[in-house]
């Protein structure tokens, strides 16, 4: 079921309400799509929420704000409240971030934990936590042109450079196709800002999974090992010879560390 936020936010619905709930964040310039075999692998034992971000898929927001935290955290806010209890957050790349925008506004309220994916906690010059990888630095600042000639070959390159082996057929098109859709003045907007969020990060005080692959090239093995170093008590989980999308690449490995830590089970 696909239903619309109050705040203008479109949302997949899966999985029965009253389960133990999962909020699912896509990245930078995507949508709750790149989401779509998690969903179908976990919606047999969770209820599962899948907004596309502000600005992003089939969401308003196009208009922005993108640089005020609290916005984002409202949006997220607005996700859970549609939960029946506490919620697990998952996510993935830019969506670290919204996690972190909430957890400054909000704290751990109505969160039952945290999965980290390829994730951004921090953004900008000189935030550890927001350090990106060969890939996303070789793709600025053409992917962020409005001119389709400019921003389609840097696009390519980068969702190509996304997964550490070949991606499978379709991956790139469809990627592609979805970052040029989203409005250049939105993937200009998400990069705007200036987070440090090491003060955030020690006060989390849910169990925290922290995912990620050994070879990604688009947000940094440096940033997870970061916000490892930060947040109490966070576990890890390294997928060898994988790049920025380990549900992809390893879905069978990722759904199980998913399933695992949102039902609280110890592996």
């Amino acid at each position: 079921m696909t239903r619309t936020t109050g705040g203008g936010l479109s949302l997949l619905e899966r999985g029965e309400p009253g389960r133990p709930a999962i909020v699912l964040l896509h990245g930078w310039a995507q949508t709750g799509e790149v989401w779509s075999d998690a969903v179908d692998a976990l919606a047999d034992e969770f209820h599962l929420l899948v907004p596309d971000l502000r600005g992003h898929g089939r969401s308003g927001g196009v208009d922005g704000p993108f640089d005020d935290g609290r916005v984002w955290a409202d949006d997220l806010a607005e996700v859970i409240a549609l939960a029946r209890g506490p919620v697990t957050l998952v996510g993935w790349s830019y969506g670290g971030l919204v996690i972190t925008d909430y957890l400054r506004s909000r704290g751990c309220a109505g969160l039952r934990g945290i999965v980290l994916v390829g994730a951004l906690t921090e953004i900008g010059r000189g935030n550890p936590g927001g350090a990106v990888g060969p890939a996303m630095r070789a793709a600025l600042p053409d992917v962020l042109s409005p001119d389709d000639a400019v921003a389609e070959p840097a696009a390519r390159a980068l969702i190509t450079a996304m997964t550490a082996e070949p991606p499978a057929p379709g991956v790139v098109e469809r990627g592609v196709a979805t970052t040029l859709r989203t409005p250049a003045h939105v993937r200009r907007g998400l990069f705007t800002r200036s987070v440090s969020s090491g003060d955030v990060l020690a006060g989390i005080t849910v169990p925290t999974l922290v995912l990620h692959g050994d070879q990604d090239a688009v947000v940094a093995p440096a940033a997870a090992e970061y916000a490892l170093g930060k947040i109490p008590g966070a576990s890890a989980r390294w997928f060898t010879r994988v790049g920025h999308m380990p549900f992809a690449e390893r879905a069978a490995e990722f759904t199980h560390a998913v399933r695992s830590h949102a039902g609280g089970r110890k592996e």
